[in-house]
């Protein structure tokens, strides 16, 4: 396994935490559970960020720049159905 692969890895698993921490902390019974997954929510991406950057410094996670002109269309289908 590659240093690319394992980065991979660990992505895909930071988001699906983050996932389950999203919903732990809207169904959370309490105030005190509530809070706990919020921290551990919070964590999990500042590391989901973390990972996606050290990717993306190696080019192993391109993005594409998109041109205002869509971003503004999209924009303005989502507003029209609100």
């Amino acid at each position: 396994m590659d240093d690319k692969m394992l980065m991979e890895g660990l992505l895909v698993s930071t988001k699906a935490a983050a996932d389950l921490y999203l919903h732990g902390t809207i169904e959370a019974s309490n105030q005190n559970i509530k809070n706990a997954f919020e921290q551990a929510l919070t964590q999990t991406l500042q590391m989901q960020t973390q990972i996606h950057q050290k990717m993306s410094e190696k080019g192993w996670y391109p993005m594409t720049t998109v041109e205002q002109q869509k971003i503004q269309q999209v924009a303005q289908k989502f507003q029209a159905k609100a």
